[in-house]
């Protein structure tokens, strides 16, 4: 009986130390928006997932007074050894040359001013617009060392151009220094996808249809699936977040030259690569860019790949794409 109750006990032990992985569901909500987390893993990580996330928002979330951004914007810290937010901001910088400028950190007074940002919609004038560019422009910028250096202390930083993205990878690089190597990660519509998905099959991502709706649920269609296997995907668009003022859309996008939001006939970018910070960025670059100056700088850049929709002179949906995007796009 002895001998019985040793190897039950053992049996339970091994089953609790080596338990066989299955795949666990994360939902959530978080810097504004969902999340939506699978992966396969021994023990459910939601808890570790959700408290990592809020760690990211310490650094990174300009809604926090405390974080890392609020206080720089603020003029509260110069320096800081707060590795997300100035493995950021780097990131942001390296892009913004890559882009001529078309995806730029400092824009949040001119993305405030439209009511896109912190605050409340201004009432815009070209006065006010000539007013704030003064103190926006990624070249008003530097990192040196650990310190953010501004050459005039009214530069804001919004990060929203690629911290989601780079939260993504952040959650995606846990996994695998957890040795975790079938997941996909997605917050706020970011994905990053590694591995196989439970039914032992590439990951497959919808790519949404360029509908109107604020609410980004009310007319959702997809316009195609991909296969994304062991890469980031991010899709920018102005199709969500947009106001109609004297029936003119302003989308959320604004053109760091101008000042104004991005009026231009490509609907949606979406961008394939390693990494989620890098798409993310690029998609918004994309879109201020348009769509044939948004091809051309993408076939420029390794492991890029690009999907564009966007509006003919009749208002119909066209689509371009480049090679290696269209290998991913599912029959």
């Amino acid at each position: 009986m002895r001998r019985l109750i040793f190897l039950v006990a053992a049996t339970l032990m091994v089953a609790c130390t080596s338990p066989i992985a299955s795949y666990y569901t994360s939902d959530g909500f978080i810097q504004g928006t969902s999340y939506h987390i699978v992966y396969k893993s021994k023990t459910d990580l939601s808890a570790t997932i959700l408290y990592q996330l809020h760690r990211f928002d310490t650094s990174l979330s300009a809604y926090i007074p405390e974080s890392t951004i609020s206080r720089v914007n603020n003029n509260l810290i110069t320096e800081t050894d707060d590795t997300l937010f100035l493995n950021c901001v780097r990131r942001a910088l390296e892009i913004s040359e890559i882009t001529g400028g078309a995806m730029d950190i400092t824009v949040s007074p001119l993305v405030n001013a439209w009511g896109f940002g912190f605050s409340k919609k201004e009432r815009v004038s070209q006065q006010l617009i000539d007013s704030l560019k003064q103190f926006c422009g990624y070249q008003k910028l530097k990192i040196e060392g650990n310190c953010i250096v501004k050459s005039d202390p009214r530069v804001q930083l919004n990060a929203n151009c690629l911290a989601q993205g780079q939260s993504v990878d952040f959650i995606a690089e846990m996994f695998e220094r957890m040795g975790i190597n079938d997941y996909m990660v997605e917050i706020g519509g970011e994905v990053r996808a590694s591995g196989l998905n439970s039914s032992g099959n590439v990951w497959r991502i919808g790519i949404d249809r360029p509908i109107d709706d604020t609410t980004a649920t009310l007319n959702r269609e997809l316009q195609g699936i991909v296969a994304l296997e062991n890469k980031s995907l991010s899709t920018s668009g102005n199709y969500h977040k947009f106001f109609v003022e004297n029936g003119v859309k302003y989308s959320h996008t604004i053109n760091p030259a101008t000042g104004y939001p991005v009026q231009s006939s490509l609907l949606s970018a979406s961008i394939a690569g390693p990494d989620c910070i890098t798409t993310d960025a690029l998609a918004t670059a994309c879109m201020v860019l348009g769509t044939e100056a948004a091809a051309a700088m993408c076939d420029t850049l390794p492991d890029i790949e690009y999907y564009f929709i966007y509006s003919d002179s009749v208002g119909e949906f066209k689509t371009v794409f480049s090679k290696g995007f269209e290998a991913m796009i599912l029959k």
